[in-house]
């Protein structure tokens, strides 16, 4: 015979969809009433824990601490509900976290010219390559401008650093269209932009990305090493991660086979002169 009785509580949300032919005043009060609608289950909380001895010599009651789990929003019904029910510790991973840059980081700086006006983007990067922040510097500039462009690029920098993809951002600011705009120079995969964003994110999508379909030249040199890349294979790939772990991931322009040199023949005498 059982001893305990433990009872759990939780928080469901959750929502029904319905199909209509029309939408009206009628329609919409009667949707309560309907059983054909389609039951989705969003989330569910684990509020509380309470056992009970049900000995009757002790009748105390424990309660547990609240506890918080969320289940991620898939079809469910109630029956399997406890099959959705995941650690809170996870949750926290996936969102609201920022991942601070490393103090000491690889970047590149990229100056440029639009019209009249130097544009300087200087970037971040976390240990893995992937960017993490920007810098935005301009001349010919009021002190307005230049506040909004630093501020701007802080805004990007926390939401790169929060998780937010850079696509986000390419897709967002991509031909945006105001002064100063026009022909670009120093820069030899973009040639023209029709706004000082516009400039910035198609410098980061080709540099980051490998969005050859916002470039306006094609790349140089693609297929210079191609019997480099066939020859000495493991000693490349050891080669690579040196480079990997100590260029920048957008100075490469993400192709660090590419821009690989064969040194192999190439004998260094690193004894002092006497």
């Amino acid at each position: 015979m059982a001893k305990y009785l433990v009872e759990t509580y939780y928080t469901c949300s959750f929502k029904v969809n319905h199909y209509l032919d029309s939408i009206d005043e009628k329609e919409l009060k009667n949707l309560e009433k309907r059983d054909d609608g389609k039951f989705e289950i969003i989330d569910v909380k684990l509020d509380s824990r309470k056992t009970k001895s049900l000995s009757s010599t002790n009748n105390k009651i424990t309660e547990n601490k609240k506890i918080e789990i969320i289940s991620e929003g898939q079809k469910t019904t109630p029956k399997n509900l406890e099959n959705f029910l995941k650690p809170n510790n996870i949750i926290q991973d996936k969102s609201g976290k920022r991942f601070s840059m490393p103090d000491r980081r690889k970047g590149y700086i990229q100056k440029a010219t639009i019209g009249d006006h130097k544009v300087y983007l200087h970037t971040g990067e976390y240990e893995d390559g992937k960017i993490g922040e920007i810098f935005i510097d301009t001349s010919k500039e009021g002190e307005l401008v230049k506040a909004l462009m630093n501020n701007f690029a802080i805004a990007v920098s926390l939401g790169l650093q929060y998780g937010v993809p850079l696509d986000e951002f390419i897709n967002a600011f991509v031909g945006t269209k105001f002064e100063p705009s026009g022909k670009v120079l120093g820069n030899d995969r973009i040639l023209s932009a029709s706004s000082i964003l516009d400039y910035i994110f198609r410098e980061l999508a080709i540099s980051y990305q490998n969005r050859e379909d916002l470039a306006h030249t094609p790349a140089i040199g693609t297929n210079e090493n191609s019997n480099f890349d066939d020859q000495n294979s493991d000693d490349q790939n050891q080669l690579l991660k040196i480079v990997k772990d100590i260029t920048s991931k957008g100075f490469v322009r993400n192709n660090y086979k590419k821009n690989l040199v064969d040194l192999s023949d190439v004998k260094i005498n690193l004894k002092g002169k006497k």
